[in-house]
Formats: C-alpha cells, structure tokens, sequence
C-alpha cells in the first residue's frame, strides 16, 4: 500500500471518530466560530486598545453574553414564571370572550362561524389552565437547553476569539488553495457575517423598542415584551402576530376595545409593514455599505434579508446565523470557480497567441 493511501486511511478514520466525538457540540461549536467571524473587527478594536489579546477576547465574550444571551435568558425566565402564575379569574374572562366572539361574529366574518364553533367546543377553564401549565413547562424545558448552549457558545466564542489568529493560520497552510483564494474566502465570510450579526441586533432592538413602547403605553411591562417581540421579529412571516395578537384577544376580553384596536393597527402598519418591510432592508443596506467598503465584497441586502429568513425556516432560532454563512460560502466559493476560470481562459489565450 502507497505511503499516502495509508496516510488517508488514518485520516478518515480519525475524522469518523473525531465526528463521534464532537457530534454533540458541532452545532454550538458552529455558532460560536461564526459570532466570532461576525465581530472580528471588534476584537481587533479591542485587542489595539487593551493591549492584551486575552482580555480583549475576554471583553467581547461578556459582551457577547450581555448583549445576545441576557435578554432572550430575561425573556425566558419572565415568561416560565407569568405562566405559573396564571390566574383562574384572568383565563375565564378570556374563555368568555372567545364563546361571545363565536357566538356573535362581526358580519364580513359569518362565514367562519360553523368553524370557529367547532373549534371552541372544547376549549374551558381546564383545558386552558392544563395547556397553560404544559406551555410553561415546555418553556422551562427549553429555557435550561438553550441556558446551557448558550454558556458552551460563549466558551467556544471565547477560544475561537482567543485563538482565531492561530487557527485561521493553520487552515491556510493544511487547506490546499492559494494563499490569495483563502485570504479571499475568509475575508468575504467574515465581512458578509459582520453585516448579518450586526443587521439582526439592531433590527430586533429597532422593532422590540417601537412595540416595547407601545405596550408600555398600555400598561404592561415593555422591557420584557419589546424583547419578546424582537426576537419573534426573527421568526418569517407570523413572528410580529405572535406577539400582538394575543394582547388583542386579551384587551378585547376584558373590555378595553380601544386598546386592542390600537396595538392591533400599530402593530401591523407601524411595525410590521414600515419597520419590518421598508425600514429592516434599508437597515441591512446601511450596515452593509458602512462595514464593506470594497464594492466587491459586498452581497446584496435583499439577498442577506432572504438568507435569514430561509435559515430561520431551515434551522430555527440558530438559522439567522446559519443561513447567510451559508449563502455567503457559496458565493464565494462561485467567484473563485469564476477566478480560476477567467485565469485558464488568459493562459489559453496567450498560449495560442
């Protein structure tokens, strides 16, 4: 047997391994490499600024916590407790607000009358008190999974900060490209995810704000639902109703008809058709144009917009950053099969000539 055959053996054999190994990690150890591609460029900043590349990678990692992890951890836990503590007075009045609703439909809704009926015919105290505690449960559940992710991904962010220097290095040297189309590769990676971290916060911030102050207008703890609500802005489609239209059922339920129109309304012309469809594009164009400024590096602000969105349906929460890695990979790797094409056509064309 040929010395290299042998050699790839081992190496195929040590990757299956490797792979049993760390297949319960590769997910969070993915995220992890990606946050840290994405704020690269903060720590640089950092590491020029404290001079010491632990405390630097030390810094951001706090950051990264106090920023990305503490509040949906807030929400989280706010959440399992209001759950708990559900009264029976407050799930009655909402029970007889949807039988009075079914029973008496406005008129452009008569035709779902036979359907609606037939779906509240089992809806009472119990069952909504027993779904109540099993959503609190569920979330509880999920709270301690992604608490516990959540730590490993800062753990990993702060080796991958740590070490990334080093790590990037190696790759260059065991990857078979040239020095250019890997230098190319990580550069439009680390720019393309720069955009989409920085797109994410600030837009789930801008929306969690503006619906934040609305409820907080009404009566109900803003911070706790405007980060709600930012985080349900990353969901496609439904994530804005998720939030409002609950509040709606409940306003109406207990009398306050004025209300429940108001955040209705607002909701959907303020936030969802001009912050979420006029205004996040343009967002995601400003950061983009602020961060990348080689022409060539940067990638569509409607195509990093659509990437989200089909990661978020792909992968779930962790697809807002798996999504436009992803696309972002893949073209790059078309432009340097561009690259090396434009380059044999040139040594054709001279070779002929």
């Amino acid at each position: 047997m040929k010395a290299q055959y042998f050699i790839a053996a081992l190496f195929a054999t040590a990757l299956y391994w490797m792979y049993l190994l760390y297949a319960p990690f590769l997910l969070v150890i993915t995220i992890a490499a990606l946050l840290a591609i994405s704020t690269s460029n903060v720590q640089i900043l950092l590491e020029e600024y404290l001079k010491s590349k632990l405390f630097a990678a030390i810094t951001s990692s706090f950051l990264l916590a106090v920023l990305f992890f503490a509040p949906l951890g807030y929400f989280l836990a706010t959440l399992t407790i209001e759950l708990n503590s559900l009264s029976v007075d407050t799930l009655h009045k909402i029970e007889m607000y949807i039988r009075g609703f079914v029973a008496s439909p406005p008129s452009y809704l008569l035709f779902l009358k036979p359907y609606l009926s037939e779906a509240v015919q089992d809806i009472n105290i119990n069952s909504l008190t027993a779904n109540a505690l099993v959503v609190a449960g569920k979330i509880g559940a999920f709270s301690a999974g992604f608490l516990k992710n959540a730590f490993l991904v800062i753990v990993f962010y702060f080796f991958a900060q740590y070490n990334g220097a080093v790590i990037t290095q190696y790759l260059k040297r065991v990857v078979q490209m040239s020095v250019e189309e890997s230098s190319v590769l990580a550069r439009e990676l680390s720019d393309v995810m720069s955009v989409v971290f920085y797109s994410i916060i600030v837009t789930a911030m801008f929306e969690g704000i503006l619906f934040g102050a609305a409820i907080s207008y009404m009566g109900y703890n803003g911070l706790l639902f405007g980060i709600m609500y930012g985080f349900a802005s990353l969901v496609p489609v439904i994530g804005g109703i998720l939030m409002w239209l609950p509040f709606m059922i409940y306003e109406f339920s207990v009398g306050n008809s004025s209300n429940a129109i108001f955040i209705a309304m607002y909701s959907v012309v303020v936030i969802s058709i001009i912050a979420d469809t006029f205004i996040k594009p343009l967002i995601i164009k400003e950061i983009n144009q602020r961060l990348l400024n080689d022409d060539d590096t940067k990638m569509n602000e409607l195509i990093i917009f659509f990437a989200i969105i089909a990661g978020l349906t792909t992968f779930g929460f962790w697809g807002m950053i798996l999504g436009p890695a992803i696309t972002a990979f893949f073209l790059t790797i078309l432009k340097l099969f561009e690259a090396r094409s434009k380059e044999c056509e040139n040594i054709n064309i001279n070779i002929n000539i």
